[in-house]
């Protein structure tokens, strides 16, 4: 007859087995913010997560790429948040403010080095079929999905209807689904 884990004892080995990963975790959040400040903060916030989430954890999942999944999670999650609220700063005259978002080095990022930085942050499987999609579905994808903005806010930049702003995203997607299911299925997100 098996051991049972207290919550205590299950807690601490839990707690442990993190513990194990950090130096990767820190590593990983080093190459996506390109700051090491930056990173030991994303890797506190990846690791509080973990902590907080513990009961989410299902037994005999792999442990680093969870963790590494909640890193990335809590890197997009706070690049869309500082996208949103743009540094403000007070401006001398009526000129109006150019829109651009400054990058973790403090060097003002066009949209492909945006867009470049957001498809590092997604594994090679997906990156691949994100390219491989039609031009218009992919952009309308990556706007969507990644630079978080509303199908309005697409349509203006892509100069359509809306309507068909939301047939290529649902077609765009569709594609995607084709493309990764086994991949899918391979990293557990979706049963066989």
């Amino acid at each position: 007859m098996g051991t049972t884990l207290t919550p205590t004892k299950r807690s601490k080995e839990f707690e442990a087995s993190i513990l194990e990963h950090i130096n990767l975790l820190y590593a990983v959040a080093l190459r996506l913010t390109r700051n090491p400040t930056d990173a030991e903060d994303l890797t506190q916030n990846a690791v509080v997560k973990a902590l907080r989430f513990h009961d989410k954890f299902k037994e005999g999942t792999y442990i680093k790429a969870w963790l590494l999944t909640i890193l990335r999670n809590t890197f997009i999650n706070e690049y869309r948040r500082r996208s949103r609220h743009p540094i403000e700063v007070e401006l001398s005259g009526l000129e109006a403010a150019p829109e651009t978002i400054i990058g973790s080095d403090g060097s003002p990022m066009n949209n492909q080095r945006r867009r470049a930085d957001l498809l590092e942050l997604v594994d090679d499987p997906v990156r691949k079929a994100i390219e491989e999609l039609p031009y218009d579905f992919r952009e309308a994808v990556i706007m969507a999905d990644l630079e978080d903005m509303s199908y309005k806010e697409i349509a203006d930049k892509m100069q359509c209807p809306l309507g068909t702003v939301m047939s290529r995203l649902f077609r765009g997607r569709k594609l995607l689904r084709d493309a990764l299911g086994d991949y899918a299925r391979s990293q557990g997100v979706v049963s066989s």
